[in-house]
């Protein structure tokens, strides 16, 4: 027994002579863990369109999607759309045709995302829950430029999805698509994030802004207005198109990025219309040519081919030539990029812009403005005003009051088939006076249509033509 005692004594000084030894001889080590952090972003309020949340996950996990997949599809919707047609002596009608889509449901009360391309085209629009319950929806507002529509539907304590955060996405990261391709409702198809900022050029007018998600997950016709989801089961993008040559799936799917979904919805809610920051240039890519002329030290960023006159770029002092390196700190390295990123703001918004000269980078504020020159919000009545008229105006910048020595307002463009086109009235035409009382911007002309009744006249100069000129129409 006494010899059990002595061994147990040496075994437990000979580790204590190896602990001593081992710490006075061995160099210290510094071990590091590795973690990425989220980026920090403004708190989250109770409104689903407010900022977008923090992120609270590796884009590497989860790698089991039936969480997500749960949690989202309750809250994506089947949209069907009827075109009436003509009735016949019967009452029957025989041209009557429907098409169908997906939407994706952002607040408890109805209010429903989906492309504006699935709804533009319908007389009565018809939604179907994941439950079975069907409902009429009434567009709310829609916005071509994106390809973004709002819709609604009378409902209490609906599913919904949280808004994530789009631009916290990185290429290879996975993604789950939800809609209702081919009438299937509630189909669920996986894949990567396969590029970021993708142009494919399928908008149309000189406001598009085209930089998708591109994916490599599933989508067929119908899945139009679905949900594109991260495996947390946060809303990133609203699938919108493919690149196909059967007309079917080929590998190519595209999402419109959640962060300008966001801004275009909750300026559709709030105003009808979109409020478009416009800072009054206008660009194109960078090529190695032209970056080795301009002697950039990469290929990147957005080259100003022309500056608008009276615009915001102007009055902040940028030049043709000049090259955006980035808006508000986030790098401008494409056109997309710029274009998704000014597609966030609204008129009066204020941007640190920085921007490259002849080698030398600067830093400017600019104050944005919409397409009137002006810096306050148009609403959807004013604009509607217009649009029916039939043309587009904006205010006089200080160097055409000097110059011409009028105070007034703009005709900028003049839609085909309108009143104002056949009054045979050209752009450029400066109005002065409505019904011999002066206007000098654009809201003080709004006024005075909103006002008048029967017929009105116009009366302006053109800047290279002498004496007035007058146009008369109907206003109701």
């Amino acid at each position: 027994m006494k010899q059990y005692g002595v061994i147990a004594v040496s075994s437990i000084l000979s580790a204590i002579i190896a602990v001593f030894i081992y710490r006075v001889f061995e160099e210290p080590r510094e071990i590091l863990i590795r973690d990425s952090q989220p980026a920090k972003y403004t708190a989250y309020s109770d409104d689903p369109l407010n900022n977008p949340r923090e992120r609270q996950f590796l884009s590497s996990a989860p790698t089991n999607f039936t969480a997500a997949a749960e949690a989202v599809t309750p809250a994506v919707v089947n949209i069907r759309t009827i075109q009436g047609g003509n009735f016949d002596l019967w009452g029957s009608n025989s041209n009557l045709s429907s098409s169908s889509g997906s939407g994706v449901i952002i607040s408890p009360d109805g209010y429903i995302v989906t492309n504006n391309h699935v709804i533009e085209e319908g007389d009565d629009i018809e939604v179907t829950l994941n439950d079975k319950r069907e409902f009429e929806a009434k567009v709310i507002g829609t916005d071509p430029s994106t390809d973004m529509a709002l819709i609604k539907i009378k409902g209490d304590n609906l599913p919904y999805l949280v808004f994530g955060n789009s631009d916290s996405l990185r290429v290879g990261e996975w993604v789950l698509a939800v809609g209702s391709p081919f009438d299937l409702e509630s189909t669920v198809t996986a894949g990567i994030v396969s590029a970021k900022a993708r142009n494919i050029d399928i908008l149309e007018g000189q406001d598009r802004i085209e930089s998708f998600i591109q994916t490599d997950a599933a989508v067929n016709p119908g899945n139009s207005g679905g949900a594109l989801v991260n495996t947390n089961g946060e809303l990133i993008g609203i699938n919108t198109a493919i690149i196909t040559r059967s007309g079917r799936y080929e590998g190519y799917s595209f999402a419109v990025p959640a962060n300008l979904v966001r801004k275009v919805i909750k300026d559709l809610r709030d105003y009808g219309v979109v409020q478009r920051g416009i800072m009054g240039v206008y660009i194109d890519e960078i090529t190695n040519r032209k970056a080795k002329e301009l002697g950039l030290p990469s290929v990147e960023g957005v080259l100003i081919t022309r500056i608008s006159p009276g615009g915001s770029a102007e009055d902040a002092g940028i030049e043709k030539n000049d090259v955006i390196i980035s808006i508000n700190g986030v790098k401008t390295r494409t056109l997309p990029e710029m274009q998704e990123l000014l597609g966030r703001y609204r008129p009066g918004n204020l941007l640190q812009v920085e921007y490259l000269r002849k080698g030398k980078s600067y830093k400017v504020e600019i104050i944005l403005k919409d397409k009137t020159n002006g810096v306050a919000s148009i609403s959807s009545t004013e604009e509607a005003i217009l649009r029916t008229l039939g043309f587009e105006l904006r205010n006089l910048t200080k160097e055409e009051k000097k110059r011409m020595q009028v105070d007034g307002v703009k005709v900028i463009s003049i839609y085909r088939g309108s009143k104002i086109e056949r009054t045979n009235m050209d752009p450029g035409f400066i109005i002065t006076n409505l019904d011999n009382r002066r206007v000098g911007s654009v809201k003080e002309l709004i006024r005075e249509l909103e006002e008048a009744s029967g017929k009105v006249m116009l009366e302006g100069i053109y800047e290279h033509y002498p004496g007035s000129y007058y146009y008369a129409f109907p206003i109701d």
